[in-house]
């Protein structure tokens, strides 16, 4: 069975990377699909379920939206395109909307709480549908931007793990799309013809949020030098503990132990010398 397109085909070549590079999914798993109707999350189910049919090993996909509440929601159309597409689906419905206001802290954005909340949800309902695994829609431009937000607003150099098991061990989080563009999962998406649903949040789409705001930074900078997101991501795996200024990854201690005390190696205390890597000591 080919590939409908180069898109899927290249789509269906990035996430099967991810997959393999982060031993992602197993023989016998069962994938709980994060399904929030944008289309990062459409992109990510259709994509799975090509690769599904077409895998030497064999996982199952179920599709859980969590709605949020919002009366203008369309969990209908999102059920309906499930049904016909013969995916399996579950809607849970929830109260975030309305107790949103009285959870947030006053420097947080509303979708960072939000994504908390939801996710404590689609823990829940991972065990109550048996799924061993959860997989979010989250693509290359979000680990990037994910960085550039800690390093900028939060003092912190990091951004999101493709693969991460829980605080409490019972929960495996996936990231398939790490290696897909966001002008990708946006492409497929329309060329499967998924109906993007809208999340309703007043405050989806806010270009003053902080995220938004480093979205429209990475577009000028990729206009400007082409290549420079990939470049980004490809830092994320390659990264230099003893060049950052984390104590705990380049402890004090450990570099006083690497070096002899004077006497043994018979050097002038009041000297300075080069340790052959340019460092003076």
């Amino acid at each position: 069975m080919g590939y409908r397109s180069e898109l899927e085909s290249r789509l269906a070549k990035k996430t099967t990377k991810a997959i393999v590079d982060y031993q992602m999914i197993d023989d016998g798993d069962r994938v709980m699909v994060g399904l929030s109707g944008g289309k990062d999350s459409w992109a990510l189910l259709q994509i799975l379920d090509v690769l599904r049919q077409r895998a030497p090993i064999r996982f199952w996909l179920v599709a859980v939206n969590v709605d949020s509440g919002y009366k203008e929601y369309k969990h209908e159309l999102l059920a309906s395109t499930c049904r016909a597409r013969g995916w399996e689906y579950r809607v849970e419905h929830t109260t975030i909307g309305e107790v949103m206001d009285d959870l947030l802290d006053a420097n947080a954005t509303p979708c960072s709480l939000c994504a908390r909340l939801r996710r404590g949800v689609l823990y829940r309902i991972a065990s109550e549908v048996g799924a061993n695994k959860i997989a979010l829609g989250h693509h290359a431009d979000d680990f990037i931007e994910t960085l550039l937000l800690n390093l900028f607003f939060a003092g912190a150099l990091k951004a999101m793990p493709a693969k991460l098991v829980s605080d409490d061990g019972d929960h495996v989080v996936v990231r398939p799309l790490v290696y897909v563009g966001e002008d990708e999962a946006r492409a497929y998406t329309k060329e499967c013809e998924l109906p993007i649903i809208g999340c309703c949040c007043p405050a989806c789409g806010d270009l003053g949020l902080q995220r938004q705001r480093t979205k429209r930074f990475l577009m000028e900078l990729e206009r400007e030098h082409p290549g420079v997101k990939q470049s980004m991501l490809k830092a994320l795996g390659n990264v230099a503990p003893r060049h950052l200024l984390d104590t705990r990854l380049n402890p004090p201690a450990d570099l006083r132990a690497r070096l002899k005390p004077d006497a043994e190696v018979g050097l002038n205390p009041d000297a300075t010398y080069d340790d052959g890597r340019g460092l003076r000591l």
